[in-house]
C-alpha cells in the first residue's frame, strides 16, 4: 500500500469509494433510510474538490487502486475516513489517521464519529464528547463529536 497525497483526478472516485463505504461497512448500525440519506450518491464533485485541496487529504492505493482515504483541515478537524469494504481492518485507516495526525499544528484533533467508527477512534486515543443527532432530509443519524489531545 502506499500513501499519497489527494489529486483532482481521485475525486470522483473518492466519492464512489465513500458511497460504498457508507452502503456496507455501516449497515450494521444504521438503516438502510439512514444510509440513503447519510451517503446518497449524488455529491457535488467540484465542491468535495475544493474541500480535498483546501484539506490535508491522504489517499491509499493498493495495485492502482484507491483503497481509502481521508482528510484532515488545518484546525485539526478530521472530515473524512473512508476504507473500501475490501480492505477493512488492514492497517489502511490507522496508517491514514497516523500521517493526519502528525500534521496537525495544533493540541486537539476532533471529528465526527459513526456508531461503527467510534470504537476505532476509542483506540486511538479520541474521547466522545457529546452523543449527538444529525438530522439529513427529516432523518436522524447518531453520531459522536470526539476529540483527541496531543
Amino acid at each position: 500500500m502506499q500513501l499519497r497525497g489527494y489529486k483532482t483526478s481521485d475525486c470522483e472516485k473518492l466519492a464512489e469509494l465513500f458511497f460504498n463505504s457508507v452502503h456496507s461497512i455501516n449497515a450494521k448500525d444504521y438503516t438502510e433510510e439512514q444510509l440513503n440519506v447519510w451517503a446518497t450518491g449524488k455529491v457535488d464533485l467540484q465542491e468535495w474538490d475544493k474541500s480535498f485541496q483546501e484539506h490535508k487529504t491522504i489517499v491509499a492505493v493498493e495495485g492502482g487502486e484507491i483503497i481509502g482515504f481521508g482528510d484532515m483541515d488545518n484546525t485539526g478537524y478530521l472530515d473524512r475516513l473512508f476504507v473500501h469494504k475490501d480492505h477493512q481492518r488492514e492497517g489502511i485507516a490507522s496508517a491514514i489517521c497516523d500521517k493526519l495526525e502528525y500534521s496537525v499544528n495544533g493540541k486537539r484533533i476532533s471529528t465526527h464519529a459513526s456508531i461503527t467508527a467510534k470504537p476505532f477512534f476509542e483506540k486511538r486515543g479520541y474521547f466522545a464528547v457529546i452523543e449527538q443527532q444529525v438530522v439529513r432530509s427529516g432523518v436522524s443519524l447518531t453520531n459522536y463529536l470526539m476529540e483527541k489531545e496531543l
